[in-house]
């Protein structure tokens, strides 16, 4: 029996499913949005039908329907004891991001199209709460591009599910906007010399040359790189062990322009070496 790799695309209304299945679609894999899900070993078995000439799948899934799928995961269970990998896929974003997209497009929340789309989005949050904390993966949309989000979805899933290696993701953020949620492994570098008080380097990024310097030939960030650098070589091979298909790794400085800018750099250019496949996104780069 062929085994398929499915991937189900679900989340909040607004946090980009649909941008999503696009992505996949891209990469390949054969997309399908809003299947019922007491539809889906039906769909399974047709896909075998096919002679292994669809294997890659993902499918959108959600509650436009107005019928929660509540028997969701022992679906997806069923359809992983038949032997297939089944990666569940969830999209979020803050509240005043959804009602910001919803207000752009003009359009009611699809829950409760009568009232405001601030409770129609805490509604479908409560409604949901219960598969998102079955996901294998949580993505928050809130401050990515429909670009990036695209990228970041190819990066993992374009591969076929055997040759899958472990795509690392380095997040840098400012703690004055709040901590990132989604990572898995976070490092503060707010004790390093700071070129916000410089001020020919204030008013340029982290991944300017002039501030790299500034940052990186500090004792104590070569100290620091040479830390981090032996902690993740002996962390990630524990996380491939496990099986991990990601892994995102904060860092953040006081504004996320500069010092996390520049120690993220040098560790992307560290991991790259080592043979792994990574991903540098700056979350408050741009923001004053």
């Amino acid at each position: 029996m062929a085994r398929l790799n499915l991937v189900i695309v679900s989340g909040l209304s607004g946090s980009g499913k649909s941008h999503a299945l696009k992505a996949f679609e891209d990469a390949g894999y054969f997309c399908i949005d809003n299947l019922p899900p007491a539809l889906l070993p039906t769909f399974v078995e047709l896909c075998h039908q096919q002679y292994g000439e669809i294997n890659n799948v993902a499918l959108g899934v959600d509650i436009r329907e107005r019928v929660f799928f509540s028997d969701l995961v022992g679906i997806l269970e069923r359809v992983k004891g038949l032997g297939h990998s089944v990666h569940l896929l969830f999209l979020e974003a803050r509240e005043e991001v959804l009602v910001r997209r919803f207000s752009e497009s003009r359009r009611p929340h699809p829950l409760l199209p009568h009232v405001p789309v601030l409770e129609g989005v805490r509604y479908e949050k409560e409604r949901m709460a219960e598969l998102c904390r079955h996901a294998d993966r949580i993505i928050d949309t809130s401050d990515l591009t429909v670009h990036e989000l695209r990228d970041l979805l190819t990066k993992q899933f374009q591969r076929d599910s055997g040759e899958r290696k472990l795509t690392i993701t380095l997040l840098t953020f400012g703690y004055k906007f709040g901590v990132p949620y989604d990572i898995d492994l976070m490092f503060d570098v707010r004790f390093l010399k700071n070129p916000y008080f410089v001020p020919d380097l204030k008013p340029l990024p982290g991944d300017d040359p002039r501030v790299r310097n500034f940052v990186l030939t500090d004792p104590d960030a070569i100290a620091l790189i040479g830390q981090l650098e032996g902690l993740l070589k002996f962390l990630i091979p524990l996380f491939e062990r496990e099986e991990r298909s990601y892994l995102t790794i904060a860092i953040g400085c006081t504004g996320g322009r500069h010092r996390s800018v520049a120690v993220a750099g040098r560790l992307q250019e560290s991991l790259s070496a080592m043979g792994y496949d990574v991903t540098l996104t700056h979350r408050d780069i741009h923001k004053s």
